[in-house]
Formats: structure tokens, C-alpha cells, sequence
């Protein structure tokens, strides 16, 4: 049986639904520990794509790397109308 015409998938990232919120919660605690200031670093990340801008702490670049950053940005906006004052 040939295969060759046959699509495969890969996934090089654990696809099990992360909680948003305890990712950045973990990932402020980590940089703040380094000294960084979690929301210029968070930003860089999120304009870039670098996931270098997120230290490599308490795992922590590997845990914002398991969202993707559409999805980061949704959740941002959307919590933040939610929020907002009538």
C-alpha cells in the first residue's frame, strides 16, 4: 500500500485544553522571580512571536507555548470588555 499521497499528523505541542488564566498567572509569577516586568515581556511575546521574550523559569516558556496566540489575545480583549465599566 503507498502511502506518499497520504496527509499525516504531527503535533509537536500536548493538545489537551489549557486553562488561559493559570498559564499567565505561572508565567507572571516566573518573571516576575527573574526580575522582568511580566507586561513588557508578555507584549514582546505577543507582537513577535519570540517565545524568548518568556524565560525558560518554572517551565514557563513551554506553558505560554501551548497556547496559541490568537487564542491568548481572544481571551485578553475578551476579559477585558467583559470588564469594563458601563
Amino acid at each position: 500500500m503507498d502511502f506518499s499521497d497520504k496527509t499525516r499528523m504531527f503535533s509537536a505541542i500536548d493538545t489537551e485544553r489549557v486553562n488561559i488564566a493559570d498559564v499567565l498567572k505561572q508565567v507572571c509569577t516566573a518573571l516576575e522571580e527573574k526580575g522582568y516586568r511580566p507586561l513588557d515581556q508578555i507584549v514582546g511575546y505577543m507582537i513577535s512571536g519570540d517565545p524568548s521574550y518568556i524565560t525558560s523559569h518554572m517551565d514557563a516558556r513551554l506553558l505560554m507555548q501551548k497556547i496559541e496566540r490568537n487564542d491568548l489575545l481572544e481571551e485578553i480583549v475578551g476579559y477585558y470588555l467583559k470588564n469594563l465599566e458601563s
